[in-house]
């Protein structure tokens, strides 16, 4: 799991070292165009999803072609504003560096043809780069269901993209490969197949860790689900056989883009959740995209009843 290396007395210092001129956060009337700029900034700066971001009046500035807008980041009582340079086409934001709109990588991360779980009209897209042999993956994913789907309903739709760390998961890229044979005629079977892997990894591998034993595993468990489901065995057979991992490498030279680290790393129409996070600060996350999109998210979980003390014996 890659882990946040994050201090916030240094990232404030930092904040505030390079902030100018404070201004007072005013509302946007764009807000796709405000929603944008905010996933751009929590990537940047590898934002906790519980900081809040919020983006200020934009003013003339000195530099042609671009206004002054700030960037107030805060949690808490701790807050510190970044002042940035938008093109007056918003279409670039600058902050010594510039960072293009139009091509930024996880505002366009590639879905097409990939199995979805839920509603696929769905306001809100929650991409995860997955590794099916991975302990932390199969944590995120029991998160994910049934109780982040189930929360949200037909406002969320799931998409996974392959991302087997090869070189310290052995069974991982065979288990991507029989996956993708079985979604390609079956999004439901896919499902089903990921959701096993995840619950019985260990069982996968084996006490011995014997990657034959552990191969033969995956591919019984992949026909299996398959005759439940009806697909069309030779095919699915041809495919296993084949071993074609093009797809696979596609979307793993795709995550490097993205610098992924390790696995699970989710995107949430763009903002970007690194590691096996409670359930609750994903939410947080997809209630925020929610609310950009303009839908109003769920009512929190209301906190469970307190348990009566029992009282002790003389």
């Amino acid at each position: 799991m890659r882990q946040f290396r994050f201090r916030l007395p240094a990232f404030l210092l930092a904040l505030a070292l390079a902030a100018g001129c404070k201004a007072q956060p005013a509302p946007q009337a764009n807000s796709t165009l405000n929603r944008n700029i905010e996933v751009m900034v929590r990537t940047r700066y590898q934002l906790p999803p519980d900081y809040n971001v919020s983006i200020g009046e934009r003013k003339a500035s000195q530099v042609p072609g671009y206004d002054s807008l700030p960037v107030t980041i805060s949690k808490n009582d701790h807050n510190s504003t970044i002042e940035f340079l938008i093109s007056k086409d918003n279409s670039k934001l600058a902050r010594m560096e510039t960072m293009s709109m139009a091509d930024y990588p996880a505002l366009h991360i590639n879905v097409e043809n990939r199995p979805v779980r839920g509603n696929a009209s769905a306001p809100v897209t929650v991409v995860n780069f997955d590794d099916l042999e991975c302990p932390f993956c199969a944590r995120m994913h029991s998160t994910l269901f049934p109780d982040t789907m189930e929360r949200y309903k037909d406002k969320v739709r799931f998409i996974y993209k392959d991302d087997p760390l090869v070189e310290i998961h052995p069974w991982a890229m065979h288990a991507a490969i029989n996956a993708n044979c079985i979604a390609a005629q079956s999004d439901k079977v896919y499902w089903q197949y990921v959701d096993y892997l995840h619950s019985h990894g260990q069982e996968i591998s084996g006490p011995d860790r014997n990657l034959v034993k552990s191969d033969a595993a995956l591919d019984r468990i992949a026909r299996d689900l398959a005759a439940v489901g009806q697909l069309d065995t030779p095919k699915l057979n041809a495919c296993i056989e084949k071993k074609d991992e093009s797809a696979i490498r596609a979307s793993m030279n795709e995550a490097t883009a993205l610098n992924i680290e390790g696995t699970p790393a989710l995107f949430v129409n763009g903002e970007r959740i690194d590691g096996a996070l409670p359930k609750e600060q994903v939410w947080m996350v997809i209630d925020r995209a929610l609310k950009a999109a303009g839908v109003e998210p769920p009512p929190a979980e209301a906190p469970a009843p307190a348990q009566p003390q029992s009282g002790g014996g003389k």
